[in-house]
C-alpha cells in the first residue's frame, strides 16, 4: 500500500522535504512508517514528540493505516508573544 506523509512547521525544515510517499505492508501501522522514516531521515531522529494525524484525525502510534491514507508529522507549535504594551 502507499501512504503520503505531509511535514509540517520546522521538521519540514529539519527534513528538507513537505511530503513524501511510502510503500508498507498492508496492516502496517503508523509505529511502522515512524520508524521507517527514522531509516529513512536521519534527521529525524532528534525532533523529539510530533503529533500524528491520519486523513485529519489525530492518531496514536498503533493505528493502522490503509492505502492512500495522508499521515500528517506535526512538531509542537509555541505560540506568539504579547506585543509590548498589550495587555494579557
Amino acid at each position: 500500500m502507499t501512504v503520503r506523509v505531509r511535514f509540517f512547521a520546522s521538521l519540514r525544515e529539519r527534513l528538507r522535504a513537505s511530503a513524501v510517499e511510502r510503500e508498507l505492508p498492508s496492516g502496517a501501522t503508523v509505529a511502522e512508517l515512524l520508524a521507517l522514516l527514522h531509516e529513512d531521515f536521519p534527521a529525524f531522529a532528534g525532533s523529539g514528540r510530533v503529533s500524528i494525524a491520519v486523513n485529519a484525525e489525530y492518531v496514536d502510534p498503533r493505528h493502522s493505516l490503509a492505502d492512500g491514507d495522508e499521515v500528517a508529522l506535526i512538531p509542537p507549535v509555541s505560540g506568539g508573544c504579547l506585543r509590548p504594551g498589550a495587555s494579557e
